[in-house]
């Protein structure tokens, strides 16, 4: 059986993906949802661009990669200091 969202915290979770960049499975997790019932939301309000999650998609895997550049620089360097 469904159980009933409040409308509110309907709000706040499209409104935390839209104006804070939070991504649609941190939004989940936070407010204890399904992924599936966040984007039947979003769906079903039409107010949020389509891009927009995609953009969010492209912020966490850029965040990623900087990551990973930051790790393969500090090896390079690491690597220097040994010889």
């Amino acid at each position: 059986m469904a159980r009933r969202i409040d409308p509110e915290i309907k709000e706040r979770v499209i409104k935390k993906i839209k104006s804070e960049g939070l991504s649609v499975m941190e939004a989940a997790k936070e407010f204890g949802l399904s992924n599936n019932t966040i984007y039947a939301w979003i769906g079903s309000r039409g107010t949020v661009e389509p891009g927009l999650i995609a953009m969010n998609r492209l912020k966490k895997e850029n965040n990623e990669l900087k990551q990973i550049i930051g790790s393969l620089t500090l090896n390079m360097e690491r690597g220097k200091k040994n010889y």
